[in-house]
């Protein structure tokens, strides 16, 4: 396996009491967790949502180069987790909800090659987390 590319910065966490924390690229922009889910999303839903906005980047950046751009995007995503500690993810199920012209397949390749390919998030999960999508088309909306 290839060395990686060591990032340009590093990533700092704050404790900010209880059990919240204040995150990100040091001296930029951050987000807060919170392991109650009182104030923020917990680690692991700020990590669930990591691959939903990851994969609907790349989602949304192909049809924008197959010039039938979404005018709206949103991803549900469903997830289990293990019952004991360490409670990982087991299977993650993402619906694409995209208002689009472009057709089924178009936007069918684009969440295959985020998964396949593209989605960096998506791809630094354990191998044998069971990953399923759908998609759920509908006109664009409105007109730019």
């Amino acid at each position: 396996m290839p060395d990686g590319v060591p990032a340009q910065y590093p990533i700092e966490v704050a404790w900010e009491g209880g059990m919240r924390w204040r995150g990100g690229p040091a001296g930029g922009p951050t987000l807060l967790m919170d392991g109650t889910k009182e104030q923020a999303p917990s680690p692991v839903d700020a990590l669930v949502a990591s691959i939903a906005a990851c994969s609907a980047i790349d989602v949304v950046d192909y049809l924008e180069k197959r010039r039938t751009p979404a005018t709206t995007a949103r991803v549900s995503v469903r997830f289990s987790r293990a019952p004991e500690p360490p409670r990982r993810l087991t299977d993650l199920h993402l619906t694409f909800h995209v208002a689009t012209d472009s057709p089924r397949e178009h936007v069918e390749r684009a969440v295959k090659l985020s998964f396949d390919k593209y989605c960096s998030v998506a791809n630094s999960l354990a191998p044998d987390i069971r990953t399923s999508w759908d998609i759920e088309l509908s006109p664009p909306m409105g007109g730019e």
